[in-house]
């Protein structure tokens, strides 16, 4: 089972800030939403992964936010956590796809790139699936996007 102490007192340390001074945090990365076992650790080198061996000090080392401690934490600081969404999910809640239409409209000339971009931030074989999404916010502060979900 993977663990990162940094993540966890990430988690603890905005929980302990919005609940202390207000306000909300949004974090958005590629990561999970449950624990699992398993290794997330990844090397990418000009948008590819490549194995975190080949040639030391030319790749950026990553691996996946873990949404579940971080939540696990703020909530011990004594924040409210939402839900863990997916992009897409959070995304289309806050309207994506209606304003996508509306940009497409007003510049037709742009519909395809629009229409690509828009299948990047939501598809499931793309940023949608895989990027997930966590609010932590003061106690009683409604966070649009996850209040309905």
């Amino acid at each position: 089972m993977e663990v990162s102490l940094a993540q966890e007192a990430l988690g603890f340390q905005l929980g302990w800030h919005v609940a202390t001074h207000g306000g909300a945090a949004l974090l958005i990365d590629y990561g999970r939403d449950r624990p699992e076992p398993g290794d997330t650790l990844q090397a990418l080198r000009r948008h590819r992964k490549v194995s975190v061996l080949d040639a030391p000090g030319t790749a950026d080392l990553t691996v996946h936010a873990d949404f579940p401690a971080v939540a696990l934490q703020a909530r011990a600081a004594r924040a409210e956590v939402s839900q863990i969404l997916t992009q897409a999910r959070l995304l289309k809640a806050l309207g994506i796809e209606a304003r996508a239409s509306a940009l497409a409209r007003a510049r037709p000339d742009r519909a395809e790139v629009i229409g690509r971009q828009l299948d990047r931030l939501i598809g499931p074989d793309q940023m949608g699936e895989l990027f997930k999404a966590l609010a932590i916010a003061q106690p009683g502060l409604a966070v649009p996007g996850f209040d309905a979900a």
